[in-house]
């Protein structure tokens, strides 16, 4: 169709417009009949958010999106755009992308009749259909539909309420494509009542005077239900207008949970070092999130976005990485250590309950980091022995080990720990594996047995043996510590 060059020959060549919804759903129909995929990229809402929506374009509605943060909902909207055609003819340097065989404003058409076929035309790509506006409570009506120009009536000499004075806002510049509101609660009452005519009529009408443009546009909105009660409320005849509510949710297993953070988290580092992250790593920084969000110092109306494994595990890498050039070790390998130097990219991206806030946030994100250590560790080393290494420990052991302790050291140190290093292979050690990695391992195990508190560790210490409980004096009619004593029955009890 580039090939098209004037209105004549779009007129010849047969090609019938439609409308944007219709013409969504029936590239829909072709990608579902195909076996395409949908939205390349959306993990995890193949049964759930998917056909919901589906079933809305199918419909030909306008929908939106119901989410805490963090649930791709944006991006979801972005990828309708690949249900547009990969182009359609325009009226060159009309604002509202105006068809050439329909045209819609005052001067395209003033335009067709008077070039008739002989019309230059243009091609707009899908790219450009697609036109997002986050929603604010300073967003005026005019930002949103449009307002009257005075300075462009003054110098065509034009009345005010002439159609060619008026300035188009966001709403008309998306003809023919796609609009989206983000948050849109925060939108103005006022301006929500502004878009009723166009969900219902399809139309728009400035400043009172008597201009209407019917206009094709597919409308989509995102909204957090916390929002309602936090900053605003979507107005009952909005929500009313409004064909499909769909409901987005944060990803149900950790398996689809580590596939998103592995697509979006930036750990392939450009230079002379190769970044390899050890499956037990991702799977710890995903189960934070999951801990997050069944946390009960963490509010959940608020949610734990999925942002917050993405930028753990890059802080997380990232401090390997220094690691790594500090010691000049060939690779850079994560260690689960390292999730403690990723502090302040999880103590931003939840709020806290009263009982939190007491605690602090800091101590939360720690809390939870055990916490996912001591079940990835559980779920991998179930009805595997660790008194090997728990008894060294016991018998006096310690390990002052760090972060920053470079791999040949760790490996050195916990030689003769015994039963360690085969509790390193259990976690996944390919043989012959470089000393980065089995330094990984090693790490991965005490602090599993710390999480479990088998073995405690500190700043001053590094690893070391549980403290025992202090040992409780006897009182003065008790006998003395370790003193045998007769009780009924014949038995013997000790103090101990």
């Amino acid at each position: 169709m580039a090939a098209i060059h004037t209105l004549g020959e779009l007129r010849q060549s047969g090609r019938r417009s439609r409308p944007v919804k219709q013409e969504i759903r029936d590239n829909l129909v072709q990608k579902l009949q195909a076996g395409e995929p949908l939205f390349p990229g959306i993990i995890g809402y193949d049964e759930t958010v998917i056909p919901q929506l589906v079933n809305a374009i199918l419909s030909k509605h306008n929908f939106i999106l119901l989410g805490l943060r963090g649930q791709a909902k944006s991006r979801i909207l972005r990828g309708l755009v690949d249900l547009l055609d990969a182009q359609i003819p325009v009226v060159p340097g009309c604002e509202i992308h105006d068809d050439p065989l329909a045209p819609l404003c005052a001067s395209c058409r003033m335009r067709v009749a008077t070039e008739g076929d002989d019309m230059a035309i243009g091609w707009l790509p899908r790219e450009a259909r697609y036109v997002e506006k986050l929603a604010t409570p300073d967003v005026t009506i005019a930002d949103m539909v449009g307002d009257i120009d005075p300075i462009k009536a003054a110098q065509a000499g034009l009345n005010l309420a002439d159609e060619l004075t008026m300035h188009y806002g966001l709403l008309p510049r998306a003809n023919r494509g796609i609009f989206a509101v983000n948050e849109l609660p925060d939108l103005a009452g006022k301006i929500q009542v502004g878009l009723f005519n166009i969900l219902q009529e399809g139309d728009v009408q400035i400043k009172g005077y008597p201009i209407r443009l019917k206009l094709d546009v597919m409308l989509v909105f995102t909204a957090n239900p916390e929002d309602y009660t936090a900053r605003g409320k979507i107005i009952t005849p909005l929500k009313d207008r409004i064909g499909s509510e769909i409901r987005t949710h944060y990803p149900a297993t950790r398996t689809n949970a580590m596939a998103i953070t592995r697509q979006e988290a930036w750990t392939e580092r450009a230079g002379a070092l190769t970044v390899q992250v050890p499956e037990y790593v991702r799977e710890v920084v995903e189960e934070i999130a999951f801990q997050a969000r069944a946390d009960r110092k963490i509010d959940k109306r608020s949610g734990v976005s999925q942002r917050l494994p993405i930028t753990t595990l890059e802080l997380v890498v990232s401090n390997a990485e220094r690691r790594a050039l500090a010691n000049k070790e060939p690779v850079v390998v994560p260690r689960v250590t390292d999730l403690y130097a990723a502090l302040p990219s999880i103590t931003g991206k939840f709020e806290l309950e009263y009982e939190g806030e007491l605690r602090g946030a800091e101590q939360i994100a720690k809390d939870l980091i055990r916490s996912a250590v001591g079940n990835v560790f559980s779920g991998m080393f179930e009805g595997t022995d660790t008194r090997g290494v728990v008894e060294w420990f016991d018998l006096g052991g310690s390990l002052p080990l760090s972060d920053a302790t470079p791999a040949a050291d760790v490996i050195a140190q916990t030689r003769n720990v015994q039963g360690l290093r085969e509790l390193a292979d259990h976690a996944g050690l390919p043989k012959g594996a470089a000393p980065p990695h089995v330094a990984s391992a090693i790490d991965f195990v005490l602090e599993g047995l710390t999480a479990q508190k088998k073995i405690s560790r500190s700043e001053e210490r590094g690893y070391s043996a549980t403290e025992a409980a202090p040992r409780r004096q006897p009182r003065r009619d008790e006998p003395a510590m370790d003193e045998e004593i007769r009780i009924p029955g014949g038995k013997k009890k000790y103090y101990n």
